[in-house]
């Protein structure tokens, strides 16, 4: 049974025409996702379908648990077949999820199987797709080739030596993989052992003993000139929330590293100066370099410590947050602002009611420089979804310049995801053309064409100057 149509998503004749016209055909700019460089660098080949789908797919993972499907047969150490064959029979019970859409559009746009994944055919298209997986077009260079992909951008620790990024680049592979700077454990002082390990890290690839929060400084500043000379053009948090603590607060940067180094643990407060001191100096050094800063803030990691413990992070036991997001949020970006030192910024939330919020405070900082300076980031993790983009930029279009938005990302960790790209695109046309059809827009083909096509492609192009 074909399921996925030309006109998947688009209920209108002018939402046709604007996707076959004016969005399908552009290429990928890829600016936030969790590819493996190595993979990308050894061109790794996937032994199979499961190899290259399902490990390390957290949006799958929590499916299968919660049909009640066993951990050998999601993370554990069930064949891949096996794996696979679980997976099948989830699939048809994943109706109304994202992951049924995104399912069927990535077996359609990289096997060309148009029928609906069900436990009856699994056993087929395992060995159809495994057949083509040996092919040299299925290579991790090939699907990136095959999707049309034109720039990549990998989310690196500081630490790392970068020699993926160099060696591609070297190779003269037509999609452009670039390095993305995220510092995350270079402030995670929660645990202060693993902390010292960390900075010891950090230490030996600086050549920087780092002693006190300067020597912290140079430290990363010598890292972000290390990524900028290999074309990092980014940067990127994850966080709770952002953090405000004024200038004469009774808490000492250095009084709280000093503690570090005792191994002493901070107090909750402490945490969140500290945090905060690193964060502003860090915007400052982004500023500098004409970077652009991204800030994923609202997720609740790592509710599960009984499945932490057996699996570790990013194993699907996160959850949407509910934080207090807008007080420090404006006061952070005004400390930076103040100054004239904010860089471009995208902020993504992950709580939905937090989108007005969001969206109205991207108009706070706009300050005329650059087309779009401080982006409402699109729909993240949990909201990557049809409701959850529709959403999004819905509360973009209403508080600020939806024609300025720079558009889709994968944030995946699979290089079978890049679909994910034609189903913003499809859900943008559909809203516009379903805009034109009740009268709200006129029905321009050349005028809302260029906006389409600018929010799927030049828009971002422009921002990051790639």
């Amino acid at each position: 049974m074909k399921f996925i149509t030309e006109d998947f998503l688009l209920t209108n004749s002018f939402a046709k025409t604007l996707y076959h016209q004016y969005a399908k055909s552009l290429p990928i700019i890829d600016y936030h996702c969790h590819l493996s460089p190595e993979d990308i660098s050894t061109n790794r080949q996937f032994e199979n379908i499961s190899k290259v789908w399902l490990a390390g797919d957290h949006y799958k993972w929590r499916a299968m648990r919660t049909l009640g499907i066993d951990e050998k047969f999601v993370t554990g150490n069930g064949s891949d077949e096996d794996k696979f064959m679980k997976w099948a029979s989830t699939v048809p019970y994943t109706v109304r999820n994202p992951l049924f859409h995104w399912t069927h559009l990535e077996l359609k746009r990289y096997f060309q199987i148009d029928e609906v994944l069900t436990p009856e055919n699994a056993s087929e298209i395992f060995k159809n797709t495994s057949e083509k997986l040996k092919a040299a077009t299925y290579r991790t260079r090939g699907l990136l080739t095959k999707m049309n992909v034109e720039v990549v951008c990998t989310t690196d620790d500081p630490a790392d030596s970068l020699e993926h990024h160099q060696k591609i680049k070297k190779e003269n592979f037509t999609t452009q993989v670039l390095p993305t700077f995220r510092p995350d454990k270079a402030y995670g002082v929660e645990d202060p052992d693993a902390y010292l390990t960390y900075l010891g890290k950090l230490s030996q690839v600086t050549g920087i003993e780092i002693l006190n929060f300067t020597s912290l400084l140079q430290a990363l500043e010598n890292r972000i000139n290390y990524f900028h000379s290999h074309g990092c053009k980014l940067s990127d948090h994850g966080l709770e929330q952002l953090y405000f603590f004024e200038k004469n607060n009774s808490i000492s940067v250095d009084h709280l590293f000093s503690k570090i180094k005792k191994k002493e643990v901070l107090s909750l407060e402490e945490i969140r100066c500290f945090k905060f001191q690193v964060l502003i100096e860090l915007g400052r050094m982004y500023h500098k370099k004409g970077w652009t800063q991204q800030y994923h803030i609202g997720a609740l990691r790592n509710t599960n410590q009984r499945m932490l413990t057996k699996l570790g992070p990013d194993t699907g036991f996160d959850s949407i947050g509910d934080f207090s997001q807008g007080v420090a949020l404006g006061k952070f970006l005004n400390e930076l602002d103040s100054t004239d030192q904010l860089a471009k910024t995208i902020l993504y939330n992950l709580n939905p009611a937090d989108n007005e919020v969001i969206g109205s405070m991207i108009g706070n900082f706009n300050d005329g420089s650059i087309k779009g300076k401080i982006q409402f980031g699109s729909a993240w993790w949990f909201l990557d979804q049809k409701d959850g983009m529709e959403k999004q930029i819905n509360a973009l279009s209403n508080l600020g310049l939806l024609s300025c938005f720079i558009g889709m990302l994968t944030d995946s960790r699979s290089f079978l995801s890049f679909p994910r790209h034609e189903y913003f695109r499809r859900i943008l046309c559909n809203l516009i053309g379903r805009d034109v059809e009740n009268g709200e827009l006129p029905a321009d083909e050349k005028w809302l064409g260029k906006i389409v096509s600018d929010i799927c492609y030049h828009n971002a192009k422009a921002y990051f100057n790639f």
